[in-house]
């Protein structure tokens, strides 16, 4: 059986694979997708509740099937609501650029990190693919 801890070393080797490509910040948003097209949000929704990928060791939402969930961080449910989909695309990428004392991680961003492994130094947690696909989730979550 193939750990947890084996699968995320090798969805970040994989995401690590790709070269980034580049983003325009216009105010608090990332406007263009990362992809130049719309991600798959059923994707995005299992990357979210999939704990691997981090998202729910902080937040919480409307995921029933986990039973363990974060509240350190702000209840994902209305995220579409709240944010449009460049800012969402923002928080994911970089949310040390809105906020240099945040502890969520930056998704996208490899260069000005110091407390990184050597393992992935120089590799982003997620894809450019991944990002859309959690944007495009994430913006259905609307009140």
């Amino acid at each position: 059986m193939v750990s947890l801890a084996t699968i995320a070393f090798a969805a970040c080797a994989l995401a690590g694979a790709e070269e980034l490509r580049p983003t325009t910040v216009v105010g608090d948003a990332i406007p263009q997708p990362l992809t130049g097209t719309k991600g798959d949000a059923t994707h995005g929704r299992a990357l979210v509740v999939e704990r691997s990928s981090t998202c729910i060791l902080c937040h919480s939402g409307p995921f029933p099937e986990q039973a363990f969930q974060g509240d350190l961080a702000p209840n994902l449910t209305g995220s579409g609501s709240r944010w449009s989909e460049g800012q969402l695309r923002l928080r994911l990428v970089d949310a040390a650029h809105l906020n240099a004392t945040t502890i969520m991680p930056s998704y996208y961003r490899v260069d000005g990190l110091t407390r990184v492994g050597n393992p992935w130094r120089g590799k982003p947690i997620l894809s450019a693919e991944q990002i859309e696909d959690i944007v495009a989730y994430l913006v259905t979550l609307r009140n």
